[in-house]
C-alpha cells in the first residue's frame, strides 16, 4: 500500500524483506547501524547484501560509481541522487512506480516518491551500477 503496489506484483522478496528489517531506523549522519544509519551506508548496506555488490560509502562517490541513466528508463535497484546541502549529497535506491528507498533525516530508512515536491525539486540525476563481473 506504501507505493501504490500490488504486493503481488513485487518480485524481489529478498530486497523487500530487507526493507522492511530497516524501515524505520533512524537517520543518524556516519551511522551504519539499526541505532542510525544515513543514506549512503544504507543504499551501500543494501547492495551489498541484496546485490553481493561492494559500492563507495558516500553518496558522492557511489554518483561516480553509476553510468548515468534517464529518470524514465529507472528500474529497481537503480540509484537516485539529489542535492538537499549542496551538490550530490542525498541518495536513495530505486523500486517502482517512482518510489525509492533511503534514509531520511527526517523519517529514517523509508520509501518516498520521485513526484514528492520535495524529493522533486532536489533531484539531480539517476544512475545504474554496472557490475565489473
Amino acid at each position: 500500500m506504501l507505493m501504490n503496489v500490488e504486493v503481488e506484483s513485487l518480485n524481489n522478496h529478498t530486497l523487500y524483506n530487507y526493507i522492511d528489517q530497516w524501515f524505520g531506523t533512524p537517520y543518524r549522519m556516519g551511522g551504519s547501524t539499526k541505532y542510525g544509519i544515513d543514506c549512503s551506508s544504507f543504499t551501500a548496506s543494501l547492495f551489498e547484501n541484496i546485490y553481493s555488490m561492494i559500492i563507495p560509502r558516500q553518496a558522492k562517490q557511489q554518483f561516480k560509481a553509476t553510468v548515468r541513466i534517464k529518470k524514465q528508463d529507472l528500474k529497481e535497484g537503480d540509484l537516485v541522487f539529489f542535492n538537499t546541502r549542496g551538490g550530490i549529497s542525498h541518495v536513495g535506491v530505486f523500486l517502482t512506480n517512482g518510489n525509492f528507498v533511503h534514509s531520511s533525516s527526517s523519517k529514517g530508512v523509508t520509501i518516498s516518491n520521485l513526484s514528492d515536491p520535495y524529493y522533486s525539486k532536489r533531484f539531480k540525476a539517476a544512475g545504474r551500477l554496472v557490475s565489473k563481473s
